[in-house]
């Protein structure tokens, strides 16, 4: 098992390479660069200053050869692409993810800043998650079509079909707008560098109530029903029914035997999570004002940020390969009958 695991570390700095190449060159080739976004702006600020004269308009709608170069040096358009690729790499493997063009700072500072911010929720969502959705799944299996399992799932169904950002619009407009009880948006409130300890504990916890519900209420579901179903799967099968016959109680049938092969599609699906405590959701980010990693990504494309939009691919895909190495750990944990070799 030792040496599958090294061989995943292993496989981890191709695969990024893979990808990170693929990203490069869609960059690259992809219309409506920085390049051509900046002679774009140059020409509406020329003929915005030459409104006036139809010569000096027409003489100033394309620049020099010289700036135009000067353009493709600054944005490193100048070389081939995969010469550029190769520059690029070099940097990252000395620490440097390049200068962001539009915050026109390291990519490294940029991420540093929205990082934990990110990974407040992340952890928060994913810790509440398992904590009330696995107790949840077993009670459902166990009181299958009573009360409790069918209340729970109109609740648990209900709040899965509604996307977090339409949830966040609406609790923005009762609970901020109406009732005042929580901030509008934002991590932290304008004072907060003034505040004592406990009180920027409570205004973080604060501000988190609303955007922590929207994170929370589309992954119930999934981890809820996914535990059920394959609890009672187990709990419908033969070693179930022959350990209660040898006289183990119906309890201990569940926490000793049925429940630990009902974790491992869980634990297959836990790594994938580590992405999750990133990335976020930049809908949700977008609704409640809140500059995180996801709305960091999703505004670096739209500006073609190219050097903020690699940082973050890198970063997304490495998380994501350590993810699925961690899931085969904790596959191998829960269930001993599986071995890597």
């Amino acid at each position: 098992m030792r040496d599958y695991f090294i061989r995943r570390l292993l496989l981890i700095p191709p695969t990024l390479l893979g990808i990170t190449i693929i990203v490069f060159a869609i960059t690259r080739l992809v219309p409506g660069g920085p390049l051509e976004r900046a002679l774009m702006e140059s020409q509406q600020m020329t003929v915005g200053s030459a409104m006036g004269s139809t010569q000096q308009a027409g003489e100033g709608m394309a620049l020099s050869e010289a700036q135009l170069q000067k353009l493709k040096e600054y944005y490193g358009f100048d070389k081939p692409i995969l010469e550029s690729y190769v520059i690029w790499l070099g940097k990252v493997v000395r620490g440097d993810l390049g200068t962001s063009y539009r915050y026109n700072e390291p990519v490294w500072d940029v991420i540093e800043q929205r990082f934990p911010i990110s990974i407040y929720y992340g952890v928060v969502t994913l810790i509440i998650t398992y904590i009330v959705c696995i107790p949840l799944g077993v009670l459902k299996a166990i009181k299958h079509r009573t009360l409790v399992d069918n209340l729970s799932s109109v609740l648990i169904f209900a709040g899965y079909a509604i996307p977090g950002y339409v949830l966040g619009a609406l609790l923005l407009l009762y609970f901020s707008v109406r009732l005042e009880w929580f901030p509008m948006g934002g991590f932290v409130s304008l004072r907060f560098d003034e505040l004592g300890p406990w009180d920027q504990a409570m205004d973080i916890l604060h501000h988190s109530v609303l955007p922590l519900t929207c994170y929370l209420i589309g992954s119930f579901a999934v981890v809820t029903m996914l535990l059920k179903n394959h609890l009672m799967d187990n709990l419908a099968s033969d070693y179930i029914r022959t350990a209660i016959a040898k006289g183990v109680s119906f309890q201990q049938a569940v926490i000793r035997h049925a429940m630990r092969n009902s974790l491992i599609p869980i634990a297959t699906t836990f790594g994938q999570n580590i992405t999750l405590l990133v990335t976020g959701s930049f809908l949700i980010e977008t609704v409640f004002d809140i500059n995180g990693f996801g709305l960091l990504g999703l505004n670096s494309v739209l500006d073609r940020d190219y050097p903020v939009v690699m940082g973050v691919i890198l970063l997304s895909s490495f998380l994501l390969l350590i993810g699925n190495i961690i899931s085969d750990v904790l596959v191998a944990l829960v269930d001993p009958r599986i071995r890597f070799n």
